[in-house]
């Protein structure tokens, strides 16, 4: 990997250059994240993380960073914590055809890649063209923002109430069972998310009446005006009840009292029931995005 402190990356002529050094990310990338708050959503919560959390907050290797500089501007920058797949923000298909000869030969190894439905789709084409990997649909997903909250008519028994440090080992858990029911890998320790999200007020859990908890949906921090709820889980045998709609009526009618510009949320496309539910309390469509995964390159292909 390359590493910049600043400027553009003379080894790079078409503008792209790697980083570790969050604060020069921050400073340099900042005004283009927050300039499209719920497009870039994913890499503004997941560097705030990283700055919350330190350098090491989804693994043992540090992420890698990165920025397009066109003219004086930033215009697109790239996430990457290993194991994951990368995340990007919005080159155009040239751009998105750099980085890929880029980071193809500086010898990345990369499992995917997860960003807007077309800058996935152009990455994906390049990084085939520059590896021979083939790229796979995981998973289709839409971006919701908060039109105007319409809770459910009618609610579930029991009550909301925000995880405390007693629920640590049942927030792991819930993460840890969402995370295989998604088929991904943890993004994070199970027990270390748990405590992060707690400390943070960052979990609401729908409670039974006896006390059981139901349905866990978290929510992020805060960041360039905009709050995204994020892992909303039911297991699988208290599905269909109404918990998880009512748990997520309470946590968005909390994110609005903490006065954000916009709260957004992803659903997986596949799920029509959780794009209805989402809908029906009062988000709207704002974008689709892919999660692309990479097969091994055969040998010799470039």
């Amino acid at each position: 990997m390359t590493t910049s402190n600043a400027g553009q990356d003379p080894s790079d002529p078409a503008g792209w250059h790697l980083t570790d050094d969050l604060t020069h990310f921050l400073t340099q990338a900042g005004p283009f994240l927050h300039s499209r708050p719920a497009l870039h959503t994913l890499t503004l919560t997941l560097v705030e993380t990283l700055r919350i959390c330190g350098p090491h907050a989804y693994g043992p290797e540090a992420p890698v960073l990165g920025m397009l500089e066109r003219g004086d501007e930033i215009c697109a920058t790239l996430f990457r914590a290993p194991p994951h797949r990368l995340n990007l923000t919005s080159p155009t298909p040239e751009e998105a055809d750099t980085l890929a000869a880029h980071m193809a030969g500086l010898g990345h190894q990369l499992p995917g890649v997860y960003a807007d439905h077309s800058t996935a789709e152009a990455f994906a084409a390049a990084w085939h063209r520059r590896t021979g990997a083939l790229p796979t649909l995981h998973e289709r997903q839409c971006l919701y923002r908060l039109d105007t909250l319409t809770p459910p008519q009618q609610l579930p028994e029991g009550r909301a109430r925000v995880a405390s440090e007693q629920d640590r080992t049942e927030v792991a858990r819930l993460y840890a069972d969402f995370a295989a029911a998604i088929g991904e890998p943890p993004s994070r320790d199970p027990q270390e998310w748990a405590d992060t999200r707690i400390a943070s007020g960052g979990i609401t859990l729908w409670e039974a009446p006896d006390g059981t908890p139901v349905a866990m949906v978290g929510v992020n921090p805060m960041v360039a005006g905009q709050i995204r709820l994020a892992t909303v889980y039911t297991p699988n045998h208290f599905r269909g009840c109404g918990y998880a709609g009512a748990a997520m009526t309470e946590v968005t009618r909390a994110a609005l009292a903490a006065g954000p510009q916009e709260v957004l949320l992803f659903t997986n496309l596949a799920n029509p029931t959780s794009n209805g539910l989402v809908q029906r309390i009062g988000y709207r469509p704002v974008a689709n995005f892919a999660l692309l995964d990479f097969s091994p390159a055969t040998a010799g292909a470039r």
